[in-house]
């Protein structure tokens, strides 16, 4: 049992049987729109979360390579978009960090509101150091706390259903919603603040939205049910000077390499591709080698290995949104709307707005397909595709000097399709596969996918120029497509794999 502060949930380490920790119904009977009512709690917090961190990402690439003329550091593009990669893959990768702790040490519940205070310390850091200090201890410090908190807020709406309920994908369609609709408003509400104050006014009101989303939470905190706070896989006390030894290890390491320059920020990206890699792989061999593990939980973790590189190929796309359309946005689109220029942060939100439209759509056509909707390993090929139909969407408007909006808003359309096919449902489907002694861990797998994905954006948009963007789009476009019919090929073995999971 884990120590905790007065007035805190207690951290649970009792042995549990298989979904013997999923929460029980509401006694009210109330429900969100047909879902577990503890979805609502999970819903707000996210959306909050959210609100914060594409709040501050719709900036801070500007932030980093306009002059200081213009409230900027005066860092080279190509540096900058690269580092934007590097602290995207970077807060998937730190999931890792927070898996583990929540399995052995918290609990999912304890883990999520640790990093959420976490991520609020990043923005404050934000928007009130100056310099390269101050962005350098905000990104560490969101990275760190959005991974912690994306992998354990995930894994606790995976708790709400049985491996079984058929509401499984609807209930993460509309979770995904909220997450979306704090990706709408945080760029929106954060490029007005930068337009009229500056930069670190819209870091400063990022800040603000997670300290709502804390207080929001924090209300409903003590409502959870003491089952809630598990932790499925305790770290015995004997173990503890071991991993404190290894952690400050790594700490020496890193800050050495730094201080050598072999770590800096021209290479952040490169570096980071690589750590995901061996991290992805040794997670992967230490489930497989697990002897804890059944036949089938053996075969379920196998059958994710294509859907991890379907993952990290679709986000190496699809992440450009903050890198190389965020370049895009400021460069190459007409941005005049009835005499008024929108700030380029703004068309971040597109996304997030067909979200908000279709997520309800997706929810309410998996729930009624039930047992007949397609297969998760086909939804993810169809995924490919798209995205790989909507990079090949840019390549009319090459050599167009002056881009329509709405041109970037198909593009973005189409991208989204996409993601409605693989995003939820990829969080959904972790939340399946994951052997009972490892929950965290699959969720962890999944959005080590996000940050090969992520990092490789920023790897490849340094190759992006006006001059090279026909062949950028279009030799992309072309090979994600090609790996979506593979996959499309490929699903029936790999559904046989997952062993009664579809």
């Amino acid at each position: 049992m884990t120590n905790n502060t007065p007035g805190e949930p207690r951290a649970t380490t009792v042995p549990v049987t298989p979904n013997s920790h999923i929460a029980p119904q509401d006694p009210s009977g109330k429900t969100f729109f047909g879902q577990p009512r503890m979805l609502s709690h999970l819903f707000s917090v996210e959306m909050w979360e959210r609100f914060s961190f594409y709040g501050m990402q719709g900036l801070v690439l500007y932030y980093m390579y306009y002059a200081a003329v213009d409230g900027g550091l005066g860092i080279p593009e190509n540096v900058a978009v690269g580092i934007v990669g590097a602290y995207g893959g970077s807060v998937y990768l730190s999931s890792i960090l927070g898996a583990w702790i929540a399995d052995r040490l918290l609990g999912s519940e304890r883990t999520m509101f640790y990093s959420a205070l976490l991520i609020m310390a990043g923005h404050i850091s934000l928007a009130l150091l100056p310099s390269v200090a101050g962005l350098a201890i905000g990104l560490i410090c969101i990275a760190i706390g959005s991974g912690g908190l994306k992998t354990t807020c995930v894994d606790m709406v995976g708790h709400l259903y049985k491996r079984e309920d058929p509401r499984r994908d609807a209930g993460f369609s509309l979770y995904y919603m909220g997450v979306n609709i704090g990706g709408l408003a945080g760029p929106l509400l954060t490029g007005a603040a930068w337009e009229a104050w500056g930069f670190h006014f819209g870091f400063g009101l990022a800040a603000i939205g997670m300290a709502i989303g804390l207080i929001l939470y924090t209300r409903a905190r003590r409502k959870l049910p003491q089952s809630i706070h598990h932790v499925p896989n305790p770290l015995p006390r004997s173990e503890y000077g071991k991993w404190i030894t290894i952690a400050l290890a790594a700490v020496a390491i890193i800050a050495v390499a730094a201080l050598l320059g072999v770590l800096n920020a021209a290479n952040l990206a490169n570096v980071i591709t690589v750590v995901v890699i061996l991290a992805a792989i040794a997670i992967f061999t230490m489930l497989l080698r697990d002897r804890d593990l059944s036949s089938d939980e053996h075969s379920r973790v196998i059958s994710f290995i294509p859907m991890f590189i379907a993952t990290a190929a679709f986000f190496a796309l699809f992440q450009q949104q903050f890198t190389v359309i965020a370049i895009y946005a400021d460069t190459r689109l007409n941005l005049n709307l009835f005499g008024w220029e929108m700030p380029p942060s703004w068309v971040q939100s597109i996304n997030p707005v067909f979200i908000i439209l279709l997520a309800p759509v997706f929810a309410a056509m998996w729930t009624k397909l039930g047992r007949r909707q397609p297969t998760t390993p086909v939804k993810f090929g169809l995924a490919l595709l798209l995205i790989g139909a909507a990079f090949l969407t840019f390549l009319p408007m090459v050599g167009h000097v002056s881009v329509p909006l709405m041109w970037i808003a198909l593009i973005l359309l189409i991208a989204t399709l996409g993601e409605l096919m693989l995003s939820p449902v990829g969080l959904s489907l972790t939340t399946k596969l994951a052997p009972n002694k490892y929950p965290a861990q699959m969720v962890a797998l999944n959005n080590l996918a996000v940050s090969l994905g992520t990092t490789l954006s920023g790897v490849l948009a340094v190759y992006y120029t006006s001059d090279t963007e026909g062949a950028y789009f279009g030799t992309l476009g072309l090979i994600t497509a090609a790996l979506g019919v593979v996959l499309l090929l490929l699903a029936k073995p790999i559904t046989r794999l997952m062993r009664g999971v579809r």
